[in-house]
């Protein structure tokens, strides 16, 4: 009997409820632990990772830009971090490779930006649609190119995660499909291509989530 393909990614529904989604909030019961309990190389490696954030993240936020609003895009890259990893696990719902999480994220961030951005800072919102240097003759133009960026950067931010992510599933189950059709010989080679392809997208959930995480925090510092 042959499945869709994508179906992989549909929330199952137990007594018609969607369960899966709570797999989304498990990260506030599980990294908070690691402060609880006695140092370790775990907790030391996290903390490590953090703090370079935090440094990061508030050097591209520049001199306006708080101590306490670093702590949000690294709670935002921990979110989308810990749920990319989760749906490397076999029967863990990925909740990151849908639009209703990722664009959740996304919109009301941008929203956020551009509602201060504009309330408090009018006149560098209008001077930002111009580039410097730009003829007097393209400034129209430009400043439509300009106002078409900004409203689909909420939509960029979230295709692009979702889209990474169902790309590397998609190929680790096409993947696996194919395994009962294949001789001995084929399955060790397929094999050492799922477990090629797994450490091939740990390394892409880890990327990922830094890249959501750096492109909300510039978008933050260009309403500043």
């Amino acid at each position: 009997m042959m499945t869709n393909l994508f179906s992989v990614f549909d929330p199952s529904a137990i007594f018609n409820l969607s369960l899966n989604w709570l797999s989304t909030f498990l990260g506030l019961l599980m990294i908070p632990s690691i402060y609880w309990l006695m140092p370790s190389r775990y907790n030391i490696f996290w903390n490590s990772i953090l703090l370079t954030l935090h440094k990061e993240f508030k050097t591209l936020l520049g001199p306006s830009g708080h101590n306490g609003s670093t702590f949000i895009f690294i709670s935002l890259f921990s979110l989308i971090l810990f749920n990319n990893f989760m749906g490397l696990f076999p029967y863990i719902f990925t909740s990151t490779s849908h639009l209703t999480l990722t664009l959740s994220l996304a919109l009301p961030l941008w929203l956020c930006f551009m509602l201060y951005g504009w309330i408090n800072h009018t006149q560098h919102m209008f001077a930002h649609l111009v580039p410097q240097g730009t003829p007097a003759i393209l400034m129209p133009f430009m400043v439509c190119i300009e106002t078409i960026s900004n409203i689909i950067r909420p939509g960029t931010l979230a295709v692009r995660l979702t889209a990474n992510m169902i790309a590397g599933h998609l190929l680790l189950t096409l993947l696996g499909n194919t395994g009962p059709s294949m001789s001995y010989l084929l399955v060790t080679f397929l094999l050492v291509a799922q477990i090629a392809l797994l450490v091939l997208e740990s390394a892409v959930a880890m990327i990922q989530s830094y890249v959501f995480a750096v492109l909300s925090t510039l978008y933050s510092s260009e309403v500043n």
